[in-house]
């Protein structure tokens, strides 16, 4: 048990905690975070228990998302529910009001190694999906995916509006809502729900849609954010 260990990273503040107490995160408690009406004032615990390091959300109304296995893994953690950490580094967002918080988690208990599984390119030719995006679809997909793919457990609500996401590549907003549809079009056709529905719907609930399926599926990794800085004058050819 003494060697059972926590690390908390609260940007560069370092909180060691032992598996003989229970940690508490929040407006109070043992990391207080600041003073955000919009924060419980106990949101979450940490606690050692049956030989693993749990996180509990205590609180009523806000969740958080923790993150490990280099990105990999991901798991939302609504009010009144618990995870094991069983990766190390894992990484907690939330967000409360317009603040979003960070934690890094650390631990000698970690009890499950995440390997990325490279795809064999000739298996799985009868499958219905998608096979071909050209250089400006990956770049519309990535200009709305840049803070999930840059920061491990960044959420939907960062996801740029469609007129960010023109803007960070140097387009017109015409010409992002274009490749948007297209891209979103050849998807839906292969089978992925919900990137087609009323005039409601589509504006935000597509661009989540989209960028969770191309994070989860790894259609885009981090690799691909070079793709942001390539001109206009790049060539439009198929690439993926």
């Amino acid at each position: 048990m003494s060697g059972a260990r926590l690390t908390i990273d609260f940007a560069g503040e370092i909180f060691e905690v032992s598996p003989e107490r229970t940690f508490t995160v929040g407006r109070t408690g043992d990391l207080e975070l600041d003073d955000n009406g919009y924060l419980h004032r106990h949101f979450l615990e940490f606690a050692h228990r049956d030989g693993l390091w749990w996180m509990h959300n205590v609180g009523s109304r806000l969740p958080a998302t923790i993150t490990g296995g280099s990105g990999l893994m991901r798991s939302t953690v609504a009010p009144g529910a618990g995870v094991p950490i069983v990766f190390s580094p894992s990484v907690v967002t939330f967000s409360a009001g317009a603040t979003t918080y960070e934690l890094e988690l650390t631990t000698n208990t970690d009890i499950f190694e995440s390997t990325p599984h490279v795809v064999d390119p000739g298996r799985g030719k009868t499958t219905i999906a998608p096979t071909t995006f050209t250089v400006s679809q990956l770049q519309a997909i990535v200009a709305l995916a840049e803070p999930m793919l840059k920061y491990s457990g960044s959420g939907a609500w960062q996801i740029p509006t469609s007129a960010d996401a023109a803007k960070r590549l140097g387009w017109t907003q015409t010409k992002f809502n274009r490749k948007l549809d297209n891209v979103c079009d050849k998807l839906a056709r292969a089978g992925v729900r919900g990137l087609r529905g009323s005039e409601s719907d589509l504006a935000v609930n597509r661009r989540m849609v989209l960028v969770e399926y191309a994070v989860a599926t790894l259609l885009i990794t981090a690799d691909d954010l070079h793709l942001l800085a390539l001109g206009e004058d790049t060539p439009d050819r198929i690439v993926r």
